[in-house]
């Protein structure tokens, strides 16, 4: 591998026993494992229960010599964490991939963790390569989360820059890297529409994103650069966010104050709740690569919304929130959610978002109801023709 982007990418198959050697032997995440693993006995028989628990991965991961070796052990987890925490997963769209061919993947984002997981879970079941994973350096504080993601084909994007040359330099080596990853290695890529996740529920590609992919190569067209990567949207709809509470509760407080500022570990329990909490259906929906190009990144973000926004799948709950919103689309001939589910899906999904609104304190309820609402607007915005 290209030194020149060391700083940022994924492990290579020949780091990964020492990678790994060195995560069994930190204290922070065997600490983590313990609490995941026995959330009630972890403070009490934590000296105990965690070098038991570093002696079976030792034993479980010693022939491990390569990423896909590793990924592979990893999936019995993933799918066991999956099967708990939703009522299945569904894809669409996957048999668009061609075997042999890379992909940069562009996603809605609403999960940490979890948006990745659910494209890393599609694409795996398919059998085809899983993609690297973009991720912010916001998120890697502690060193073993770095060195369990960049195992995982998670490469770092630098958010947390202040000056503009840095900015600008971090932005130019990722686009580098990122036409090196899909040109050259042959592996796809993964990367959320816009920085941040959509709190609000209105998932929007932010332009500036598609510039950077440009960047590297500004002597070539941008159209021609955007046709060679492959560029594919990709939809990623949860029936139920096991955010939206703490999501809402930001909401209200930036409408209401201003500002919201982060307590401290907010980030690390967002991604275990996400991780952890209840979902509902998962669907991920592949669109088409983009083979034509579009010859700016504001004509490109107008279409990766159509197809990010028209492939997304509405659940019992959206129409249920976007009939109680009151910023309903006057425009729009959405149908009541009696026309479109049987009796019984319908009241299993009514019970459930009573209980979440019912959870939800009153003044922040209008920012819950949005989140659901939003997805409703855009796909029947989208599906008409109308400009979002």
């Amino acid at each position: 591998m290209m030194g020149e982007f060391d700083a940022i990418r994924p492990y290579a198959d020949a780091e990964v026993p020492a990678v790994l050697a060195r995560l069994l032997a930190d204290d922070a995440f065997l600490d983590i494992l313990t609490q995941f693993r026995f959330p009630r006995l972890a403070g009490s028989l934590g000296w105990l229960l965690k070098p038991l628990i570093a002696y079976r991965l030792r034993r479980e991961f010693r022939d491990v010599a390569s990423v896909r070796t590793l990924q592979d052990k990893i999936e019995q987890y993933v799918d066991r964490t999956i099967e708990h925490a939703t009522d299945g997963v569904t894809y669409s769209g996957v048999e668009r991939l061609k075997p042999g061919s890379a992909y940069l993947f562009l996603a809605n984002h609403r999960d940490i963790v979890m948006d990745p997981a659910f494209v890393n879970y599609a694409v795996y079941h398919a059998g085809l390569p899983t993609p690297r994973i973009a991720i912010g350096d916001n998120l890697l504080q502690k060193p073993f989360v770095s060195d369990l993601m960049r195992l995982n084909k998670s490469f770092i994007v630098h958010r947390s820059l202040s000056g503009r040359r840095e900015k600008l330099a971090a932005y130019q080596l990722l686009s580098a890297y990122i036409n090196h990853s899909i040109r050259q290695d042959g592996e796809s890529i993964w990367i959320a529409q816009a920085e941040g996740r959509a709190k609000d529920g209105d998932d929007r590609t932010d332009s500036a994103i598609l510039k950077m992919f440009h960047m590297s190569r500004k002597d070539e067209a941008f159209a021609e650069v955007i046709a060679s990567l492959k560029l594919t949207p990709v939809s990623i709809s949860y029936e139920y966010d096991p955010c939206d509470q703490a999501k809402a509760r930001e909401l209200f407080v930036r409408a209401s104050s201003g500002r919201y500022d982060k307590a401290p570990g907010e980030d690390d329990k967002s991604i275990a709740l996400g991780i952890t909490g209840y979902k509902g259906r998962v669907h991920v929906h592949f669109g088409e690569p983009l083979s034509r190009g579009l010859d700016d990144s504001k004509q490109l973000a107008a279409e990766m919304d159509r197809q990010i926004l028209a492939g997304y799948r509405l659940f019992p709950v959206h129409y249920l929130a976007y009939a109680m919103w009151s910023g309903r689309d006057p425009e729009l001939q959405v149908p009541d959610a009696t026309q479109l589910f049987p009796a019984e899906e319908l009241a299993a999904a009514q019970a459930q978002w009573q209980q979440r609104l019912a959870t939800c304190p009153a003044e922040q309820q209008p920012y819950l109801v949005l989140q659901y609402a939003n997805p409703v607007r855009n796909q029947y915005r989208v599906k008409a023709g109308l400009p979002l």
